[in-house]
């Protein structure tokens, strides 16, 4: 159930979903690693719950973290599943929500190296752009 491979804007390995919706999403390579890394059944879930976010604005599948990064939520066999992404609306035709990376939630608080991290590909891929 991997998205397309495609040419991205960023990276030489990353996935973009594209259907009728809101928005596109593009896959960084950790995203990639990080479903190889997960029960199929899990990343499964997770690419459905982004295929229901991409259609409707509910905060238990996409919400806001900072002024500039998001989460896609799953929860998932009792377990947390968060990807981080950013937007990108410079594109004319579409807009393209940048997953840069998952982790397994294992507390309440979202960590903030995650976030900071997140926020540090997201500068690196507006310098790149």
């Amino acid at each position: 159930m991997f998205p397309e491979k495609e040419t991205c804007t960023f990276g030489v390995n990353c996935r973009i979903l594209k259907m009728d919706s809101r928005f596109d999403v593009e896959f960084l390579q950790e995203v990639m690693d990080f479903f190889e890394n997960i029960d199929e059944k899990a990343r499964d879930k997770i690419i459905f719950n982004i295929h229901k976010a991409r259609r409707s604005n509910d905060a238990k599948l996409f919400k806001k973290l900072t002024d500039e990064i998001w989460e896609f939520r799953t929860l998932y066999n009792k377990k947390q599943y968060r990807l981080f992404a950013f937007w990108d609306k410079t594109k004319e035709v579409r807009t393209l929500v940048i997953a840069t990376h998952g982790i397994i939630k294992k507390s309440q608080k979202i960590p903030t190296k995650e976030i900071s991290k997140a926020i540090d590909i997201r500068k690196q891929y507006f310098e790149n752009k």
